[in-house]
């Protein structure tokens, strides 16, 4: 004779709180100011969670370690986190951790809410452990590729250092723009200074060049580099991996740091509940919030619903995915099975590209929208 499951909340009978484990890069080498964004959506929409209520009358906690992007840094976190009882994971900014994190969740059975990376593989198989907020590269990526085309340019030039992310995303961006009469030229960054890239942009006839690095370096130096040749005065910069959404990019590089488009996940109009969200954000960063704050926000809220729909256990919360209907900062968020995608997926998140207008670097410009 099976015994029934027990209806969600039965299991919290001594007010302790509901823990979610949070991973997010708060050192170097990861994006710290993306790591702050990140938490700051997350701490926000904890703060709200339990100002409502809670979780059946019991606070949620978040448990928040630093992964530094460092992909071992991340599993292990993962293991501790489990030891811990955390009933979900959340968070990660950088695609190969949030990789190494997603491997581990699936392999212990602890559900993972993964908020910001977009590399299209999370796991090597599909999973039902994980679930995903920001659009995969496949899907971001060719729009940033369309927007390119609309603006004229079909020979385009990647700046890229060796990482998966970086390589996946030229592959797609080479896939979309090769069949449109685009051109992709690889500039691989372990061999060239950012004097050389002006050079190989020169001679290879480039009209855009498209930052496939790391932030600060080696792209500050290669901004300027381009921004002072006189030689590549026509040539656009751009960064479709967002760097220069973050306040950290104008501060390194000024009035260099404009007019370099990005993949913004944004609407173009944030609704009355995204316009809230953001305001507060904003009081708690002392900065604009880029679209990263609000997809930490929104794991949050999409994690808080189901915890007072399906309870703590791991199982019930990972049956949950495609059940879920949360109205998130971005828009109405559902989770579905997309092919080629091995993890649950909000298909999708809006997405605009965008870039600081020179007139006035703090504020940001729409040029193209999905």
């Amino acid at each position: 004779m099976s015994t029934p499951p027990s209806p969600p909340g039965a299991e919290w009978t001594d007010g302790a709180p509901v823990r979610i484990g949070a991973l997010v890069p708060l050192t170097r080498p990861g994006w710290v100011g993306a790591g702050q964004h990140l938490l700051a959506g997350l701490e926000l929409a904890v703060r709200e969670v339990n100002d409502a209520g809670g979780i059946a009358g019991r606070p949620l906690e978040l448990v928040v370690r630093d992964t530094a992007a460092d992909p071992r840094k991340a599993a292990a976190a993962v293991d501790e986190l489990a030891r811990m009882g955390v009933a979900a994971l959340a968070g990660e900014y950088h695609s190969v951790v949030a990789r190494a994190a997603a491997a581990r969740a699936d392999a212990i059975g602890l559900p993972f809410l993964c908020s910001s990376a977009v590399l299209d593989a999370l796991t090597e198989q599909p999973t039902e452990w994980v679930a995903r907020l920001a659009p995969a590269q496949s899907h971001g990526w060719p729009i940033y590729a369309d927007f390119l085309l609309g603006a004229g340019h079909s020979r385009i030039a990647v700046a890229a250092e060796p990482s998966v992310y970086w390589a996946s995303g030229a592959r797609v961006l080479r896939d979309h723009l090769a069949p449109r009469g685009g051109t992709v030229i690889e500039l691989d960054m372990r061999a060239l200074t950012p004097a050389a890239v002006c050079d190989e942009l020169v001679g290879n006839r480039a009209t855009a060049l498209l930052l496939l690095v790391g932030h600060p370096e080696p792209a500050v130096s290669i901004v300027k580099s381009v921004r002072r040749d006189q030689r590549l005065a026509e040539i656009m910069i751009g960064a479709p991996a967002g760097q220069p959404e973050f306040a950290e990019w104008a501060r390194s590089l000024g009035e260099d740091s404009a007019a370099i488009p990005f993949l913004r996940y944004l609407p173009e109009r944030l609704s009355p509940l995204g316009a809230r969200v953001e305001t507060a954000l904003r009081e708690r960063l002392a900065e604009s919030p880029s679209f990263v704050a609000f997809e930490g926000y929104d794991t949050v809220a999409v994690l808080a619903e189901v915890l007072r729909s399906s309870g703590a256990d791991p199982a019930r919360i990972a049956e949950s995915w495609p059940r879920v209907a949360v109205e998130g900062t971005r828009g109405r968020i559902q989770f579905s099975r997309t092919p080629g995608i091995s993890v649950w997926q909000w298909d999708w998140a809006p997405i605009h590209v965008a870039d600081r207008d020179p007139a006035e670097p703090g504020r940001f410009r729409v040029l193209h929208t999905s």
